[in-house]
């Protein structure tokens, strides 16, 4: 054990003696915080802003405007009819409402007409004002067939409308997709980091064989497996560090809700750490130099995580590419935190949790069966 702490603490210092190490290990999961905030960090809110033309001047296309100022996030003015096209082209107006002359007379005669649309983007604003304006149009012509032409009946009706005791509140949601969103982003450019630590830290076997270092230690009480054993045991202290404060930094600077029990996000983040080191162990058995094993890292590392999802949902991929997700490490990992996301406890999530220790085992299984298949000195000088 005295063997195994003295590798660690040797690792440790003599590759977070070079300060560009710590940016790289430490600091560089957190551009996926930076990036998810450029993502999703802006402002969501809306206004929507609609120009208003009344031909009409009469008291229900009064009214009907006098509706459409107490929409929430909705912003009129009044226009010039020959200013229309110019405000609509400019984008300074999001839509223009025209309401014709004889508006008025239309809806009394139950039968609403007279009134136009404009704008160039289309049903996200169109059908926006129809919902809310024809619903009140509707209800207004709607009382006017019920009172059969009879205008003191109308009037009276309407005004029971205008002052109806009937009130409706809204209450305002939390929107914790955007949140969620953001924790998805960041997890998953962590994941690609850890990946990467991994294989660059396991490559520090196969660059101690070149300069001979590796042999030399063989050649002390120090063995293989005590050798390799330090070097997973150092792959899991720098991981564990960057999933804290990848974390931590999310949580209590960023603010973001990631909608996980820190210590589940963390437990899910250190499996997937064991199933990195394994990974790491794979290329490093297979290749023969830093220069093979960097190769080979990128061929394993950069696909695997685009088609996991860990930078988009893999919802939006075709369904072939889907299967094949199925079967990556990270697409498990990203599923058990988004099942934690969505309320169900760690304890519940036991089948994904067995399969991410089974991708783990299996892992190193391959990597220890190479490893002791290796026996080639020469390969390293």
């Amino acid at each position: 054990m005295k063997d195994i702490l003295w590798l660690v603490q040797n690792t440790l210092s003599v590759t977070f003696r070079k300060k560009k190490n710590i940016i790289i290990y430490l600091f560089m999961p957190l551009i996926g915080i930076f990036i998810s905030f450029l993502i999703y960090g802006g402002d969501q809110k809306t206004i929507l802003h609609i120009g208003v033309v009344n031909h009409d001047e009469g008291k229900i296309s009064t009214d009907s405007i006098t509706f459409l100022k107490g929409l929430e996030n909705v912003k009129v003015s009044f226009i010039d009819d020959s200013k229309v096209k110019d405000q609509i082209v400019s984008g300074k107006l999001d839509g223009v409402i025209t309401f014709d002359k004889g508006f008025s007379d239309s809806v009394l005669k139950g039968n609403p007409n007279d009134i136009q649309i404009t704008s160039i983007k289309g049903a996200t604003i169109t059908g926006f004002i129809k919902s809310y304006l024809y619903q009140y149009i509707d209800n207004i012509s709607t009382i006017s067939k019920v009172a059969e032409g009879n205008m003191k009946q109308f009037e009276k009706m309407y005004k029971q409308f205008q002052q109806s005791e009937f009130k409706v509140s809204t209450h305002s949601l939390a929107d914790t997709s955007k949140s969620k969103n953001m924790t998805y982003q960041s997890i998953g450019f962590l994941i690609m980091i850890m990946l990467m630590s991994a294989g660059n830290m396991s490559e520090i076997i196969l660059a101690e064989k070149e300069n001979r270092t590796y042999f030399r230690l063989l050649s002390t009480p120090i063995n293989a497996r005590k050798y390799i054993f330090s070097n997973i045991i150092v792959n899991m202290i720098v991981m564990t560090v960057q999933v804290l404060i990848t974390l931590t930094v999310m949580t209590t600077i960023f603010h973001i809700d990631i909608h996980v029990p820190f210590l589940s996000a963390v437990g899910v983040m250190l499996i997937f750490a064991l199933i990195s080191v394994g990974i790491s162990l794979i290329t490093t058995s297979f290749a023969n130099s830093r220069s093979a094993a960097g190769a080979l890292q990128n061929l394993i590392v950069l696909p695997t995580v685009m088609l996991s999802g860990c930078f988009w949902p893999v919802e939006i991929m075709p369904t072939s590419i889907q299967k094949i997700a199925d079967f990556l490490p990270q697409r498990w990992t990203l599923a058990t935190l988004t099942k934690l996301q969505e309320g169900n406890s760690f304890s519940s999530l036991y089948l994904n949790i067995m399969i991410l220790f089974a991708f783990a085992i299996a892992f190193f299984l391959i990597a220890i069966y190479k490893f002791s298949r290796n026996n080639n000195v020469k390969s390293f000088v």
